[in-house]
């Protein structure tokens, strides 16, 4: 015999497997009485789920959409099912999709039974996904680590690689996680530096135990992602621009995406693009490469390195007319 609080979540777990239940199949599958049926539906009415109730020989009871998210209870195979796709979608880095994969893998990894994170483990490890690959591999360990702790205001202790390889250790207050199609970013509060700072998630490795719990602090811009952006794009070159691109702000995003600068707005027909490089010379080349109309606002010395580039061009095209002309 159920137990109440075992038999509503068996009830409940019931409900959602199938459309519609008579009262008869429900009290069968559970062992009791009808009688006993319309109490633990009354009860979970009570706590919030709107179990509907149609009456004749062809009504039941059927669970529908409430005004918020009811717990679901899930099989093991359902289980499996969404950890493994909510781990392919974080991987992926698919704008708005993957940082909020990232946060549900997280609830859902907290409560999985260790005979289910084996075969999830498996099932990922000896799967080759087609997809278009995000620049770094990212490991969904480490992003649910790092997301559980932004959602719980804990403070993280983990080593991290710059782009030369050196390794530091970092304590920091972590606040929220920011993805594009090819990177994940962290954005916390460096509690050694007393600043804020953004770190890539691949070069980070988590060294436990982690706490203690912190009180957030005010975040270092409203748009993370437009802070993040120009953090990886401008701010962390020395040669750094802003250019006029002579199209509408919609077609400079399909050109520049945001690991390439920030981009704003400035007329129907114009907008600038703040951007940076590891050269000027790189940055004019990038910029030209994108096929839009454009004109250097700052610094003016860029100006001399587009003639540069444009005479170099111009060389490599008056040889190729020689290669052509003397093989008439």
């Amino acid at each position: 015999m159920w137990d109440t609080s075992a038999r509503l979540l068996r009830l409940l777990s019931l409900l959602q497997a199938h459309r519609e239940w008579s009262g008869a199949d429900l009290a069968d599958r559970l062992g009791v009485t009808p009688r006993t049926v319309r109490r633990d539906v009354d009860r979970l009415r009570g706590l919030g789920y709107p179990v509907h109730a149609s009456p004749g020989t062809g009504g039941g009871y059927q669970l529908g959409a409430g005004a918020a998210l009811p717990p679901l209870l899930l099989d093991d195979d359902e289980a499996v099912a969404v950890a493994v796709g909510l781990r392919t979608a974080a991987g992926t880095g698919i704008e708005g999709v993957g940082e909020t994969s990232v946060r549900a893998l997280a609830k859902l990894e907290q409560v999985l039974p260790d005979r289910l994170r084996r075969r999830i483990g498996a099932l990922t490890a000896f799967t080759v996904p087609m997809l278009r690959a995000p620049e770094a591999r990212m490991d969904p360990g480490v992003l649910t680590e790092l997301a559980a702790a932004c959602r719980d205001s804990e403070r993280l202790r983990f080593g991290y690689r710059d782009h030369g390889g050196a390794e530091t250790r970092r304590t920091v207050e972590p606040h929220r996680l920011v993805c594009t199609e090819r990177r994940w970013y962290l954005v916390g509060w460096d509690v050694d530096r007393e600043d804020w700072r953004t770190f890539r998630a691949d070069r980070i490795e988590p060294r436990p135990p982690h706490g203690p719990r912190f009180t957030p602090r005010p975040p270092p811009a409203e748009d993370l992602a437009a802070y993040v952006s120009e953090g990886v794009s401008t701010r962390a070159y020395a040669a750094r621009a802003v250019v006029r691109l002579f199209a509408p702000l919609e077609e400079a995003r399909q050109a520049f995406g945001p690991m390439d600068g920030t981009l704003e707005a400035e007329s129907a027909t114009s907008c600038l693009l703040h951007t940076g490089g590891t050269s000027l010379d790189v940055l004019v080349i990038h910029v030209v490469l994108a096929g839009l109309e454009f004109e250097v606002v700052e610094p003016a010395v860029v100006d001399e390195h587009i003639r540069a580039v444009r005479d170099l061009l111009g060389r490599a095209l008056e040889r190729s007319r020689g290669r052509a002309r003397a093989g008439e």
